[in-house]
């Protein structure tokens, strides 16, 4: 069985050889320059979420070119999957560290998002500028009905994975039902998953085998005095957008509130996107009235569409929010791309950081119990978190009128039976026969759908 980052159970990376690991005795060093020209080519062809990017990155780094061992390779992966962000991006960076050090791990880290960021924000700004125009009105309403199928997908997908035992099925379900009947807010979900995961450390079924640290893993911590200085340095490379904000556009503006609000959810991100997502539209919506309803989940079929790591669709609801809301004398599409810029500043340097912290002293975090059951836990509830999102997804797609009932602390989404989309929810059935029964890429898939979208809207 294949998990979503293109692994196997036993933890071997798909279409890795079998037998001998690749690249043993035979890895090579390349040039900085050669290095640079694959980060690049893997940034225009990194689609297909952090599964086909982990299986490119696997194919050019280890199999095609060799630069890499199987055993660092997997050693790196299951590291960057303990982390909060991207787990594609950190993975680019840790090996553009291996190879080159600190330049090597920025190159690869900013390469492998530079395309797909480019391409978004130009998107996004033709988004802003026409999507109330009747042909892009109808390509997202096919782009949407895919979004719902493309999350189930990713939903069904890791619970194959993280929930294998009762206590972590019994994580998701309250995770779920924390989220969508009471709003409990995400951060508190994945802080009291991750505590339950520490106090339940010690019983084996959870925690896991306990794994001694590797071979040089005490010769490549860092001396206490360097680690600080590089914690000093990433947090003010991490704040410093505000400093300048504040000079040139004021306290008030929105990309304050842009800066403080994605770097919160930079560092909860665990489990990826998906599992923010359903957090960030509640807020961009229903508190701050960055976007309107739907709106989320064309920036996600954006996403989706563009390579990179999912997690841009953040620099899409930032976009819309300074777009929407520009400081006085900026004009409204700057606003937005200063705004997209802030967004991806704040989420992606922390990625950064926690590789270039925490890579020397990998093999100790490994071989952590607490550690392990800390984020098995995590798992088990960023399961419950995508339900809450595939749910909240599926209410917005295939019902125009969706309503909120409070009764007491109880808080519930009721649709308008009367407003279901009978056409949105065709197109939903179609992208899952092409998902689940075809096994059409998710590319081709958001294709055909929008041009299903279009079809409809002609009829």
């Amino acid at each position: 069985m294949r998990d979503q980052h293109g692994t196997n159970e036993t933890g071997a990376v798909s279409g890795a050889p079998r037998g001998r690991s690749a690249g043993v005795g035979a890895a090579r060093k390349p040039s900085f320059a050669e290095a640079a020209r694959v980060w690049a080519r893997i940034g225009f062809l990194g689609f297909g979420g952090p599964a086909g990017q982990i299986a490119l990155m696997h194919r050019e780094v280890v199999e095609t070119r060799r630069w890499v061992p199987e055993e660092r390779f997997l050693h790196a992966l299951n590291y960057c999957m303990l982390l909060p962000g991207p787990e594609a991006q950190q993975l680019a960076i840790y090996i553009g560290w291996l190879l080159h050090g600190t330049r090597g791990g920025l190159v690869a880290g900013i390469l492998f998002v530079l395309p797909g960021l480019c391409i978004l924000l130009g998107l996004s700004t033709l988004y802003a500028l026409y999507h109330q125009t009747g042909t892009l009105s109808a390509v997202f309403f096919g782009l949407k009905a895919t979004v719902l199928a493309i999350v189930i997908e990713a939903l069904l997908r890791l619970a194959r994975r993280a929930l294998t035992t009762l206590s972590s099925r019994a994580i998701a379900a309250l995770a779920f039902a924390a989220l969508f009947f009471f709003s409990v807010p995400f951060p508190l979900v994945i802080l009291a998953a991750g505590l339950f995961g520490l106090l339940t450390a010690g019983r084996k079924a959870d925690a896991g085998p306990e794994v001694k640290p590797g071979a040089g893993a005490a010769d490549g911590a860092r001396p206490w005095r360097r680690t600080l200085a590089l914690v000093a340095l990433w947090s003010c490379l991490w704040v410093a957008p505000l400093g300048l904000i504040v000079l040139l556009w004021g306290a008030e503006s929105v990309f304050v509130a842009l800066h403080i609000f994605f770097s919160k959810m930079a560092v909860v991100t665990f489990g990826g996107a998906y599992a923010v997502l359903a957090y960030v539209a509640q807020q961009a919506v229903e508190t701050h009235h960055w976007l309107r309803p739907g709106e989320m989940l064309d920036g996600l079929a954006l996403a989706e569409t563009t390579p990179g790591p999912l997690v841009l669709v953040l620099t899409f609801v930032a976009f819309m929010a300074a777009f929407r809301v520009p400081p006085p004398g900026l004009d409204p599409v700057v606003a937005g791309l200063v705004g997209g810029l802030v967004a991806t500043w704040v989420t992606f340097v922390p990625c950064f950081a926690l590789i270039f912290l925490g890579a020397p002293s990998v093999e100790r975090l490994r071989g952590n119990r607490m550690a392990v059951a800390a984020m098995r836990a995590i798992s088990a509830a960023v399961v419950g978190v995508i339900l809450n999102l595939a749910v909240w997804f599926a209410l917005h797609v295939l019902f125009a009128s969706v309503r909120q009932s409070r009764f007491g602390p109880l808080v519930l989404s009721v649709p308008d039976l009367a407003s279901f989309d009978g056409a949105a929810a065709l197109l939903a059935l179609l992208a899952g026969g092409l998902l689940f029964v075809v096994r059409l890429g998710v590319v081709a898939t958001l294709a055909v759908c929008a041009g299903g979208g279009l079809i409809l809207s002609r009829l």
